[in-house]
């Protein structure tokens, strides 16, 4: 086989390739998004005297996709579409996380209000690998029975999956899992988020995890 022969193979493979990253790339990916709570919780002292009820709206500009998938040329392609609904998620993370610190679920003392305006996933091209960088961004409000505002605050959470070759639905799966384990936990640790739960409960107990009422 002559030089001209090998070179010939050599971009004939490479055409290949790329044709089957594009073919890969023009099809719609539909990604189930998980959440997965987190570990090593400790119950709230005074928590069990407060009921909470989680709103989520969506305020997002981009609601009907999570993502788009890019082929080899970092071209936006087809959409990453959430098979499940995306606000539904959020709000059974918080209240999965109010559930295990010891807050009742129910109507009564205080409302969580969230307004989630990004949960995005995009892909970072480079030479020999890429990136896929995902972000949540909510609004979160403590809002008591009488109407009172106790808690306000911008979260952000980021996930990313590094040094990827495929611009996938799979891999901006994990990123996105990533951005919103990252962005409840910034809410739970923030302790203005607990103290302004508790300060619904009478008497007000002190955000002291598994300590005695203050």
């Amino acid at each position: 086989m002559n030089q001209l022969t090998k070179k010939l193979l050599l971009i004939a493979g490479g055409i290949i390739a790329i044709a089957s990253l594009n073919g890969c790339a023009i099809s719609k990916d539909y990604i189930s998004v998980k959440y997965t709570p987190q570990t090593n919780v400790t119950a709230v002292a005074g928590a069990d005297r407060v009921a909470v009820r989680v709103e989520v709206s969506d305020v997002r500009s981009i609601h009907d996709r999570v993502g788009v998938k890019k082929n080899g040329y970092g071209m936006e392609m087809a959409s990453i579409i959430a098979s499940n609904d995306v606000p539904t998620l959020v709000k059974k993370a918080i209240q999965d996380e109010l559930s295990n610190r010891g807050f009742k679920l129910a109507d009564g003392d205080v409302t969580v209000l969230v307004e989630l305006s990004k949960f995005y996933n995009d892909f970072k091209t480079g030479f020999w690998a890429g990136d896929a960088v995902a972000e949540l961004t909510m609004s979160a409000q403590i809002k008591k029975s009488d109407g009172n505002i106790v808690y306000s605050k911008l979260v952000n959470g980021e996930g990313e999956k590094l040094k990827i070759q495929l611009a996938s639905g799979a891999n901006a799966k994990v990123a996105l899992e990533g951005a919103l384990a990252n962005a409840v936990l910034r809410l739970f640790e923030d302790p203005m988020f607990i103290d302004g739960l508790l300060k619904t409960s009478s008497p007000h107990v002190a955000a002291t995890p598994g300590g005695p009422p203050q």
